[in-house]
């Protein structure tokens, strides 16, 4: 019987500027999904771009080879992640002074 799991790794958290997510470790999984929820945006068109990072030992960390994800005002996208080792996080942005954004942050993992 295959498992899965659901974390949810920022609850109604408001970002701005630079952010990353905490670790989450992950190696028993063999696949990942993000989900990243924006409930509210300082501005219709205010952007967040999400890197997906990867992780030997939860302290180093290097992109992974995912394309990077932009949500644009408020919404959800999703993305797969395969093939990433121990740990996974993401590093965000939002784009522009003064813009915030409130999200929640989910990611599934399945092996």
């Amino acid at each position: 019987m295959r498992q899965s799991q659901a974390a949810v790794l920022e609850r109604y958290t408001v970002l701005n500027g630079d952010f990353r997510t905490e670790p989450y470790e992950t190696g028993w999984a063999t696949e990942a999904r993000w989900f990243v929820r924006v409930l509210e945006a300082s501005t219709p068109d205010t952007k967040v771009v999400l890197t997906t990072q990867v992780s030997p030992d939860g302290l180093h960390w290097c992109d992974a080879e995912c394309p990077e994800q932009v949500s644009e005002g408020e919404g959800m996208v999703s993305w797969p992640v395969r093939e990433f080792g121990q740990w996974l996080r993401i590093r965000g942005s939002v784009e522009g002074a003064d813009r915030s954004v409130k999200v929640l942050i989910y990611l599934t993992l399945k092996d």
